[in-house]
């Protein structure tokens, strides 16, 4: 009977210690995973700002005049000059190769003339994004290239002639940058294609694998395409493979070989997620939780033990309580008072945990206070600065209106009523100019909550104007208004896109203090599914140095300035899906502001 009793009591304690190493492991696997997905966010972040960069470089090099009559009149000075230009871009850029190709594939110009791998004099024609531009306007294809044997993203624009599309430019761009710094993680980050191929990422060598192994008839197609050249497109070293026949993620995987700093038999958790604005592109992070699961699963076994142990003793002192009663009692009451400390513990954890959500909320709503204030605060020290104009703006009025009315009174006087009307309706319409002076004052300074709805935006533009237009004249700023008709309506908060527009009106005006002809250039345009508002100056422009520091807080280049302005308006503009950018100019500095569009009737 004894014995029976001790191997029940053996099969309980292995349970207990199953069943506490699983559910340790279990909530382990659910933390780490949080862990991995954060990760993961921050990498396809800067995927996603990488490819945002370059995206548009090749449909703004697409309506380059003096490309399209390079490609018209390929004459050699001609060609050399477009190689330098291209040359030039792409050292601005930073690691990017630029070339042009004529309408039937050859490469006419390129950044890297010079080198000896250059792309120039080849012939582009079997290229899906030579074939596919041309076909569909644009198109992005990622290869291995032919010649530098380096693989990129290549992002193609057709370039369209007076009778005909002239040829493509192309932008090949390399992530060297990305895979070192997911290298740095430790963890294995890379990105995947349409066909569960690798084209990036971290480790290198598994670079033109496959999540699942290729048809044989999909595997000859892929090489003939010559897009991975001979790569063998073996599978990922990974079991299971890391997706599914029906293309879903397996979440807990096994390496087969060692990779990436990690061993043999390794478990790694896996998490993806999509690649925006990229057909087919799937970002993978594999985080290594074979410690962390064992450390987990130990801990709750160990304790588990120790809870089962004291169980066991307080039942063996059970059943001696016939013949020690009084130590039992003890011992009985040592518990009680441990039991009931612990619950205070517990209770006072409890209340400290409350308090700490509470002190949370309160924090975030100050935060948002707060916000709201330097918002505030920001408008009202635009403020400070026009309303020096605005006074002289309505001091013009009120001295009319004086003499306007001592007119009309001596008009009356000598029994002329029609006279004196037409003075008195003078007087009407300047103190309707001061009204309207004074209303836009009023409607910017208001301190209210924000409220996104469908904005005129020219209202928006004409009520900025208004507030720095006397110092426009009193510095003598010429403004070339751009706007050939009424502008579309955007989705905004009128009060606040107003003052993004101030904002950048007052540092242009800032910025041409010192200008010999000095210009303001307004211009608002719609491209690429956003409504675009730019405004530009002819003063000394910006610093290279300093352009990367535009948008950070407190960041400025002016001896009076606080270095809160743009950021300010980039996180106005965020608010309601807008964003603020900082253009290349040949001359002085451009900023775009870009704004979802309100079709009519929205």
């Amino acid at each position: 009977m004894r014995w029976l009793l001790a191997v029940a009591a053996a099969a309980l304690l292995a349970g207990a210690l199953w069943g506490a190493g699983a559910w340790a492991r279990e909530r382990a696997l659910r933390d780490l995973e949080s862990q991995a997905r954060v990760s993961a966010q921050l990498s396809l972040t800067a995927l996603g700002h990488k490819l945002d960069k370059f995206r548009a470089i090749p449909r703004v090099l697409a309506q380059d005049t003096a490309l399209e009559a390079a490609l018209e009149s390929p004459a050699p000075a001609a060609l050399e000059a477009l190689n330098r230009r291209l040359e030039t871009l792409s050292r601005e850029l930073g690691p990017s190769v630029l070339y042009v190709l004529d309408a039937s594939g050859w490469t006419v110009a390129a950044s890297n003339w010079r080198e000896p791998d250059s792309f120039v004099g080849h012939d582009y024609r079997f290229r899906p994004y030579f074939r596919d531009a041309m076909a569909a306007r644009d198109a992005a294809h990622f290869a291995l290239g032919v010649v530098s044997h380096e693989a990129g993203l290549y992002l193609s624009r057709r370039i369209d002639g007076a009778h005909g599309p002239l040829g493509v430019v192309v932008l090949k761009i390399g992530f060297r940058d990305l895979e070192s710094a997911w290298a740095r993680s430790g963890m294995p980050q890379f990105v995947t294609d349409g066909r569960q191929v690798v084209l990036l990422g971290y480790p290198e060598d598994w670079h033109y694998r496959v999540a699942r192994p290729m048809s044989p008839v999909e595997a000859v197609q892929v090489r003939a395409s010559l897009q991975f050249g001979a790569a063998p497109l073996d599978p990922l070293p990974l079991e299971p493979f890391l997706v599914d026949e029906d293309l879903s993620p397996a979440p807990l995987l096994r390496l087969t070989r060692a990779a990436a700093g990690l061993d043999k038999g390794a478990r790694v958790l896996h998490v993806e997620q999509a690649v925006a604005h990229m057909d087919g592109w799937r970002l993978h992070l594999l985080k290594p939780v074979s410690a962390a699961l064992a450390q987990a699963a130990l801990a709750a076994q160990a304790l588990t033990l120790l809870v089962l142990t004291a169980l066991g003793m307080a039942g063996w002192w059970a059943a001696q309580r016939r013949r020690r009663a009084r130590a039992l009692q003890a011992a009985r009451d040592a518990l009680e008072a441990e039991v009931r400390v612990r619950t205070g513990e517990l209770r006072h954890a409890n209340e400290r945990l409350r308090a700490e959500i509470d002190e949370r909320r309160r924090a975030e709503a100050r935060l948002h206070e707060m916000q709201d204030e330097l918002v505030q605060a920001n408008k009202l020290s635009l403020l400070g600065q026009v309303v020096a104009g605005v006074a002289h703006e309505i001091n013009q009025p009120v001295g009319a209106i004086r003499t306007y009315a001592d007119n009309a009174g001596e008009f009356l006087r000598r029994g002329q009523p029609d006279r004196a009307h037409e003075n008195l309706s003078t007087i009407a319409r300047l103190t309707e100019r001061i009204g309207g002076i004074t209303q836009e004052l009023r409607a910017f300074s208001r301190k209210r909550v924000a409220c996104v709805e469908a904005v005129e935006l020219d209202a928006a533009l004409d009520g900025a104007l208004m507030l720095v237009g006397p110092r426009l004249g009193r510095q003598g700023v010429r403004l070339e208004d751009g706007r050939a008709g009424p502008s579309p309506r955007v989705r905004a908060d009128a009060m606040r896109l107003e003052q993004v527009f101030v904002n950048l009106l007052h540092n242009a005006l800032e910025a041409l203090a010192q200008a010999e002809r000095p210009c303001v250039r307004l211009s608002v345009a719609r491209a690429g599914g956003r409504v675009r508002v730019r405004i530009e100056d002819n003063g000394p422009g910006i610093d290279p140095a300093a352009r990367e520091h535009l948008f950070t807080p407190f960041f400025t280049t002016r001896a009076q300035g606080v270095g809160l302005g743009l950021v300010i308006s980039r996180d106005i503009l965020a608010e309601f899906g807008g964003t603020l950018e900082a253009l290349d100019a040949a001359r002085g500095a451009a900023f775009e502001v870009a704004l979802e569009p309100m079709e009519e009737g929205a």
